[in-house]
């Protein structure tokens, strides 16, 4: 576990003293700053006009679904092209410099080094996250506000950008160019949400259930509405594994190597 702190301590305060990190955060606050207001008027338009619209479905008028989901709606887009530039150098540029090789021959396993480089990277997504709960944060001097859909609606989009984090990172882990890097694991956030189209077109029932399995809209829907299935979090940390277990397998052939 000694290791696996010394690696995590080193690529957070890579993160965090990075002028990268805090301009991606400027920027990230930059877009809820226009969007966030936005989405509040046009929900505050509605509730003074609903009497007068017949047709308006009854969940626009939850601040729930008409505000907070949309805005993670928008932090999961962010999310796609964000942690791509924030995971592309854990591996790549240890590579590039030449100072990956000083890290394999260190007393560090390489179930170490991933888990250390991974938990960095969830750092990085959290403090996103936290960012953008601020403006339902922000909201509760204004309005009552329901905590725990709220909550668990965060917390999804933060195992969202978990599941992210573990294929980035098994990106990063194939190459020394993080542009590569970061194309690739743009590639793979966008893929992931195309598998669930497939169930569309199976003529299968069963065929088609699997597809509807290993969506992640799936998952995250319920997540969304403020419900917690098991299944859907044995899902989202079964990819987690999977990618976190590809990247150590890659660094210990590296060893190898």
């Amino acid at each position: 576990m000694s290791g696996t702190m010394t690696i995590f301590k080193k690529e957070m305060k890579g993160f965090f003293l990075s002028p990268t990190f805090w301009v991606i955060c400027f920027l990230v606050s930059l877009v809820f700053s226009w969007v966030y207001p936005i989405q509040l008027n046009m929900f505050a338009q509605l509730l003074m006009n609903y009497v007068m619209q017949a047709n308006v479905p009854a969940n626009q008028l939850n601040i729930h679904y008409g505000v907070f989901l949309r805005l993670i709606s928008y932090l999961n887009l962010l999310l796609i092209f964000v942690v791509p530039a924030l995971t592309m150098k854990l591996f790549a540029e240890e590579k590039k410099m030449r100072t990956f090789d000083l890290l394999l021959t260190s007393p560090v396993t390489s179930l170490q080094i991933v888990v250390g480089k991974y938990a960095a990277a969830l750092g990085a997504v959290l403090g996103l996250t936290v960012v953008a709960f601020m403006y339902p944060l922000a909201t509760a001097a204004l309005a009552k506000l329901n905590w725990p859909p709220l909550i668990i609606s965060f917390f999804g989009i933060f195992t969202v950008g978990a599941v992210y984090a573990a294929m980035d990172l098994f990106c990063s882990s194939l190459t020394e160019n993080s542009l590569i890097a970061y194309v690739a694991s743009v590639i793979f956030n966008v893929s992931i949400w195309f598998i669930g189209v497939g169930a569309d077109a199976m003529d299968s029932e069963t065929a088609r259930k699997i597809f509807e399995h290993i969506s992640l809209s799936s998952h995250l829907s319920s997540l969304m509405e403020g419900t917690i299935r098991t299944n859907g979090l044995i899902f989202l940390l079964s990819v987690i594994v999977l990618f976190c277990f590809l990247a150590e397998r890659v660094v210990e052939s590296s060893r190898w190597r």
